[in-house]
């Protein structure tokens, strides 16, 4: 009988153990062209290759080994490695920026980094540059750079003595990992996480939903996101279920077509982006087969809300049966046709969202949760899915309100702190030991969370009138003709839009306003601006009177990682497209005033 795993690293020389032939993971080799499966006992063997490896080099327990790898096995591997020998993960964005890279290897004193290939090692340039700290670079591929401290993979295990014997040093409360939050406000803080923290995160999460041997995951959220690490490779690892790693998320839909996941666990912007380009193939269908999709959305609700017990039965749930084989099956089977389990995580889910993907038949769990707090906070369960909100907690998480209605969390996942600073450690637990969300939340009767706002990020106007920009910015990207939208206003007369259009719903009413959608002074023009804010207003009709958007600034360059206006986790970094466009903002309230 298996003694229950107290490590990361334990729980996966168990599944080596007693799983040596099982299939662990399913991989592209691109070399092949084809996609190929590894089992428990390949990957055992690549983990014991890396630790002799980083043996080598004479690394002692506590000391930082950072990843700059793309998700796959090769992630997992130099993880479990690194886990074994009681050193410590710093997960690194592979699309990151060299300054954000060079301030997190700086800062957590980094021994030895892994990076994809050449490639990637020169586009981090000269930042990499006067890092006492950093000794060793090892790339996957063969390099050949004027670097003393690079080494191709190869080259670096070949240098090392094959392993005899090995005695893990790990332990429940050592440091597992230090994930970099993202960093919207300034710059990104380390989030201190040991094995204990992570594990019961992941046991507390398995508890709730019926996944085993049959089921596979398909990962495509980035390893170093907290959600993805957790949910995506300590959950499946735990219930015995494989994984298939997403090529790129440019090919998610083929791959999910081949590899036939049972369960996928997302951000919204996949659900939102899928959302889109359904609605924007309806756009051109007949009005008959407009009204079959909306049927099967409305009446497929009603067989939710009927299951849920939240309903009665309806002589509409009679067409529930047809509506499914002719508009909802259709769909999941592009996404796969095996999904049994959809999770969404680690941002507002759009209700309308929600409503057609349910309504089409695919089970979709909104969860809630912070980097800090390994992350899972909160999830709704299959039998008691509330869409509007977050769930109830998971097992041994305690949850109560504070001040402004703050919810603050009380959990054996709930981080040590932040690495190296101490007063944003000392400001993130209240005096008696919760921790602080910074989200603002009600709980209902039945113990579901529902947050409704977030402490810091409101606006306030010049008049005192409060807004809620993240929510309004929901509201905008459920009309398609909004790629990205921001909202500014603070300590201002008024609302002001910040946005990047679709060019396909754009380009209409551009030639509406009797311009050429192709030249760039179209997005300047004041006509097209009114009629951006007219569909911008009406997305937004539900907020008060006071959160009506007065002016927009129309922008033709989308918002990136790569641009660094946004964070690699996807969230806007508002100082960023805030100073890039003051000029801008400025001479719009100039010319209202």
């Amino acid at each position: 009988m298996m003694t229950r795993p107290q490590t990361l690293d334990e729980l996966f020389r168990q599944k080596v153990e007693h799983s040596p032939e099982r299939t662990a993971y399913r991989t592209f080799d691109r070399a092949a062209g084809s996609w190929r499966t590894l089992r428990w006992s390949e990957m055992g063997a690549q983990v014991a290759r890396l630790r002799a490896a980083l043996r080598h080099e004479g690394l002692e327990p506590g000391e930082r080994v950072a990843l700059m790898l793309g998700n796959g096995p090769d992630w997992i591997a130099f993880d479990q490695a690194i886990l074994a020998l009681g050193l410590v993960t710093v997960p690194l964005y592979v699309d990151d920026r060299p300054d954000n890279v060079a301030h997190i290897l700086r800062e957590t004193e980094a021994r030895l980094v892994l990076v994809q290939d050449g490639v990637q090692w020169r586009r981090l340039g000269d930042a990499l540059w006067g890092l006492p700290a950093l000794r060793r670079i090892i790339s996957l591929t063969q390099v050949d750079l004027q670097d003393s401290r690079v080494r191709s993979l190869d080259e670096w295990c070949a240098q090392a003595p094959a392993e005899e014997g090995f005695t893990p040093v790990s332990s429940p409360e050592r440091l597992a990992t230090i994930v970099y939050t993202s960093g919207t406000t300034g710059s990104p803080k380390g989030v201190m996480l040991t094995h204990a923290n992570i594990l019961s995160n992941a046991r507390a999460a398995a508890s709730l939903v019926d996944i085993g041997p049959t089921d596979r995951f398909l990962s495509f959220l980035p390893l170093s996101h907290m959600l993805e690490h957790t949910a995506g490779y300590v959950l499946p690892m735990l219930c015995d279920a494989e994984v298939a790693f997403n090529r790129a998320i440019q090919q998610l839909g083929e791959d999910l077509q081949s590899q036939h996941p049972t369960v996928l666990i997302s951000v919204p912007r996949i659900y939102e982006q899928v959302a889109s380009r359904i609605r924007a193939a309806l756009a051109h269908k007949g009005r008959l087969q407009r009204w079959l999709f909306q049927a099967a959305v409305d009446v497929g609700w009603l067989a939710f809300e009927r299951a849920q017990k939240r309903a009665p039965w309806h002589p509409a749930l009679l067409l529930h049966p047809i509506l499914q084989r002719l508009v909802g099956r259709p769909i999941l089977q592009r996404l796969g046709g095996h999904l049994r389990l959809a999770i969404c995580g680690g941002a507002p889910l759009p209700p309308d969202v929600a409503r057609l993907f349910i309504g089409i038949g695919l089970p979709l769990l909104q969860g809630y949760g912070l980097t800090e707090t390994s992350p899972v906070i909160s999830v709704n369960r299959p039998d008691d899915n509330l869409p509007a909100s977050v769930g109830r907690p998971l097992p041994g998480v305690d949850v109560r309100l504070g001040e402004q209605d703050e919810l603050l969390v009380r959990s054996p996942g709930n981080t040590q702190g932040y690495w190296l600073n101490h007063a944003a450690t000392h400001a993130l637990f209240t005096p008696d030991g919760w921790l602080r969300t910074g989200d603002q939340a009600r709980i209902d009767a039945q113990g579901r969370i529902f947050i409704t706002g977030r402490i810091k990020d409101i606006l306030v106007l010049t008049s005192g009138e409060k807004v809620p920009p993240a929510d309004m910015e929901m509201a905008l990207l459920g009309d398609p003709l909004f790629e990205q939208a921001m909202v500014l206003g603070e300590a201002r007369p008024h609302l002001v839009l910040l946005a990047v259009l679709n060019p396909e719903e754009s380009e209409p009413l551009i030639r509406a306003a009797g311009l050429d959608p192709s030249t760039p002074e179209a997005l300047h023009d004041r006509r097209v601006e009114k009629a951006v804010l007219a569909r911008a207003n009406r997305a937004t009709y539900a907020f008060p009177r006071h959160a009506k958007l007065r002016r927009a600034i129309l922008l033709h360059e989308p918002w990136t990682v790569e641009n660094g206006t946004l964070t690699p986790t996807l969230k806007l970094k508002r100082p960023v497209i805030q100073s890039q466009n003051a000029e801008k903002i400025d001479a719009l309230y100039a010319a209202h005033n």
